[in-house]
């Protein structure tokens, strides 16, 4: 095919996918609103990062540096635009952040020109991903994300091995990020760490996931929270698991904070993963719990089961039957976007209202932990609504 001929197909699928509006799918639970299409894809990714344009060291316009997946993104509003701050993955395996913007947080989203050129500490990360974004009283915006290296224990022939840590940047601008030391704390490995957006008497606070092992919890146990002194270096000395790992929950193998919390007349609205096994391997969905105001280790609320889990194709990907958030953004007016990754592939968006979240989370009845309870509860709502009913007949 003609060179020429070849960019300019290129360009203009490119142009049709980015600009494809984004509509709600219909009736919904009433909790949320999923839409149509997801908002990122590995083909979204601009075509100057993976095709050399220049006929003449890519006479077949062969794309080089292919890209894999786009998923798990940070996201935070900022400039009156909506901003995804995406793992991005490449054909070799390697992850990297990059900027997207939408001007509505639901389609028409753009990277920016360059992925992030994220900073090294004085031992280089080999893989980084899954920002969580927090803007922070102190007046930076902090990207804590996981950064991972072979294990230095492993034997000569494990090339699996890993050990996984808290990363830590700051910026103003997303554009220009300044590396801090990576958190120390009492856990051997650490993932889906979060900073809490306030202060807690003159301290930072962090939602931890401590853990054994690269993969298994080990005695970790769930979600914990730990105080530093300062972010440079930011060290907590002790974790306190706030939200537990339960049997035969949707949590019942792991569970991990999603975004940064979000404050509320009632409490703080927190967005987590659950993992649980399953014949067919691992299953991540999405549950809330609300922590009190005056006591982030304090779970006021938690309903059973799960928020959000995934459905049709976005149960297809590179790792299956798997969602998976650390970014939502709460607009001035109440709405609430959640964005939230499907198997490891791409991104969603679905929306909300602070108004909907606090109502499902306050409202909604905990989990029983055993049959017997479920099915007592489905009578008491039956038998409620057949009261409803009767009282309408008469």
């Amino acid at each position: 095919m003609d060179f020429e001929k070849r960019l300019q197909q290129l360009q203009q699928a490119h142009e049709r996918e980015l600009n494809q509006p984004n509509e709600p799918e219909e009736l919904g639970n009433g909790i949320f609103d999923r839409y149509k299409n997801p908002v990122l894809t590995a083909t979204s990714v601009p075509l100057v990062w993976r095709y050399d344009l220049d006929p003449a060291t890519n006479p077949f316009l062969m794309e080089r540096l292919g890209i894999n997946a786009v998923f798990n993104a940070g996201a935070v509003k900022w400039n009156d635009r909506y901003l995804l701050i995406c793992r991005v993955e490449g054909s070799d395996r390697k992850s990297f952040f990059a900027v997207a913007e939408s001007p509505n947080g639901i389609d028409n989203f753009r990277f920016w020109k360059y992925p992030v050129n994220m900073p090294e500490t004085g031992e280089p990360d080999t893989n980084v991903y899954d920002m969580r974004i927090t803007v922070h009283e102190d007046g930076w915006i902090y990207g804590l994300f996981c950064t991972e290296r072979r294990d230095p224990q492993a034997a000569a022939g494990d090339q699996s091995a890993a050990v996984a840590q808290c990363g830590i940047a700051r910026t103003q601008d997303f554009k220009s990020w300044e590396r801090l030391p990576d958190l120390k704390t009492p856990s051997p490995q650490q993932r889906n760490v979060v900073l809490h957006p306030e202060l807690v008497n003159g301290q930072y606070a962090f939602y931890t996931r401590p853990q054994d092992g690269f993969i298994d919890t080990g005695n970790g146990g769930g979600i914990g929270f730990g105080l530093a002194n300062t972010m440079e270096p930011a060290v907590i000395d002790k974790e306190t698991v706030i939200d537990k790992k339960v049997y035969h929950t949707v949590y019942e193998a792991k569970n991990g904070q999603g975004p940064a919390p979000i404050k509320t007349a009632y409490g703080w609205l927190h967005l987590a993963h659950g993992v649980r096994n399953t014949a067919a391997g691992l299953r991540y969905v999405l549950y809330m719990f609300m922590t009190a105001l005056d006591d982030l280790t304090n779970v006021i609320y938690k309903p059973a089961g799960y928020l959000l889990a995934p459905q049709g194709e976005e149960r297809i990907g590179d790792v299956s039957n798997v969602v998976f958030c650390n970014g939502w953004i709460a607009d001035d007016d109440g709405k609430v976007f959640i964005y939230y990754a499907s198997s490891d592939t791409r991104m969603h968006v679905a929306t909300s209202t602070i108004e909907r979240l606090t109502d499902y989370v306050m409202n909604t009845p905990p989990d029983g932990f055993s049959s017997a309870k479920t099915v007592r509860r489905i009578i008491r709502m039956i038998d409620h609504n057949q009261s409803l009913t009767a009282a309408e007949v008469q």
